[in-house]
């Protein structure tokens, strides 16, 4: 009876820190990565000060969220399609004006692994972010972050919704 209650115990103690996303068992047990960060970002942004589920620097005095269109791919691919290219102009010609940062965010749909995600992500992120800077953008001024699969834009599932989350984003970053 009591190994009975033991076992029961250790069961719902997996199953609510697997379902709350509890730190230290997505570290040890699971191995989870934390979402990544590269180039070089407002205020000396590293990958070691972002983690998964946070936003690089971004308050709601400095946020420029939903100023750009996203980015939209095709399935299980970072190349911009050509119908993107104009919103790329987009953000690269408000940018030329001024001297503010900008973070792009790289997002995959719900299907692969986490970190088949989080790299893809981060290579969707990448492509936007060199085609930036071929547009006259310095690579400095911009920084990259891959969500992966873990925010997506329509939390249904089907091919609307994950035509949806692949996809990037843009945020401008006030310096």
């Amino acid at each position: 009876m009591r190994i009975k209650l033991l076992a029961q115990t250790l069961i719902l103690t997996i199953a609510v820190s697997t379902l709350t996303g509890c730190a230290w068992w997505n570290k040890h047990i699971l191995r989870k990565k934390p979402a990544t960060v590269t180039g070089s970002g407002p205020g000396g942004l590293t990958g070691s000060d972002v983690t998964l589920g946070e936003r690089p620097l971004l308050t709601s005095d400095t946020a420029g969220r939903g100023e750009y269109t996203p980015i939209f791919f095709d399935y299980d691919s970072s190349r911009i399609k050509p119908t993107e290219y104009g919103k790329l102009e987009t953000v690269a010609s408000a940018l030329k004006g001024n001297s503010k940062k900008l973070v792009v965010e790289g997002h995959t749909d719900e299907r692969g692994t986490a970190e088949y995600n989080r790299a893809l992500g981060e290579k969707r992120a990448q492509s936007a972010r060199q085609s930036l800077v071929s547009l006259g953008i310095d690579g400095s001024r911009i920084t990259t972050i891959s969500f992966g699969k873990d925010r997506p834009l329509d939390p249904s599932h089907g091919d609307t919704a994950w035509s949806r989350n692949r996809r990037c984003e843009f945020i401008v970053v006030s310096q």
